[in-house]
């Protein structure tokens, strides 16, 4: 077995192995949740036969190894239970709400890749001028702004003030692209850090890899400037940023509940808000499964990304 295949077969069993865990990891989190389930979700005033109704419907009283492999047979079989609020499968609130949620992750993605490595590119191309500076000022100032006070910042101004943009998604339900102005000011919010780390990150690297010795051998054989830059440099500059892209697009998965909140848009964030403000305990656990699941996901390609573009990196598995 060649190197890349074995490094390959180690680092799929560890993303295995950390599914595992998010799935361990998620169900001692519920049960460790304070208070009855079972009271919270009968009411204000509960009666005591809808607490031992509902306590039977979650199977409060069996041991929690029991309830543990039932629910986790029921993954492998993609059963994330039913909600206890409205009887319906979880896998009918995924299926409703996962588009806004994929539309916004996906065009923030879209942006975010080129957008962050030009300015980076740029940045690094103009290194101590006035251009590297007034992008690293800028970088620097939006990204000490957490993301819901960017939020709310870009609502009063471009919403409340000036009326170009509605603030809120209310009116429009899961199909945002009939109306994509409602878009605008959430991806501006979820681009707005993860386009400040990333340039710099590329910056730098295109810096360390522009004053490398096989780019100064390349300018002595005549090779163009522009394709030194992209063809050449780029490359190995993008490796510490690719790994950076699948801590954004965690950060994405948080960020996009913060947003989805702010803007009103009927996501799985909004759904997951809902399921822990209702208690609805199979709905939480199903969610947070997911999102576990994409992380590791994501953090499997952007490993593999660097592990082609940079073997030296020396990427554990």
């Amino acid at each position: 077995m060649t190197d890349r295949r074995s490094w390959l077969a180690r680092r799929l069993a560890l993303g295995a192995a950390q599914t595992a865990g998010v799935v361990v990891l998620v169900f001692l989190l519920t049960e460790a949740l304070p208070g009855d389930a079972a009271v919270a979700l009968a009411g204000d005033v509960p009666d005591p036969e809808r607490v031992a109704r509902i306590r039977e419907i979650m199977r409060l009283d069996e041991p929690a190894a029991e309830r543990f492999g039932d629910w986790a047979a029921g993954l492998l079989r993609a059963d994330l239970g039913t909600s206890l609020v409205s009887g319906r499968p979880v896998t009918g609130y995924l299926a409703d709400a996962i588009g806004p949620t994929v539309l916004l992750a996906g065009l923030t993605l879209l942006l975010l890749v080129p957008l962050s490595v030009g300015l980076g590119v740029l940045a690094a191309r103009h290194e101590g001028g006035l251009i590297d500076r007034l992008v690293s000022a800028v970088t620097l100032g939006v990204y000490a702004i957490p993301e819901f006070a960017l939020g709310v910042l870009l609502i009063v101004v471009f919403a409340l003030r000036l009326g170009w943009l509605p603030p809120t998604a209310v009116g429009h339900g899961t199909d945002l692209l009939a109306e994509p102005a409602v878009l605008v000011l959430p991806v501006l919010v979820l681009l707005a850090r993860p386009v400040c780390s990333i340039s710099r990150l590329v910056r730098a690297g295109m810096i360390d890899a522009m004053a490398a010795p096989y780019v100064a051998q390349a300018r002595r054989y005549g090779v163009p400037g522009g394709r030194i830059r992209w063809s050449h440099a780029l490359p190995n500059a993008v490796a510490p940023a690719a790994q950076q892209l699948a801590r954004t697009c965690d950060w994405l998965l948080s960020g996009v509940i913060v947003v989805e909140a702010l803007f009103v848009i009927p996501g799985l964030g909004t759904v997951l808000i809902d399921a822990v403000a209702a208690r609805d305990i199979p709905v939480v656990q199903g969610l947070a499964v997911v999102f576990g699941v994409v992380t590791v996901l994501l953090n499997l390609a952007a490993d593999m990304v660097t592990h082609r573009f940079a073997p030296r990196a020396g990427v554990a598995a």
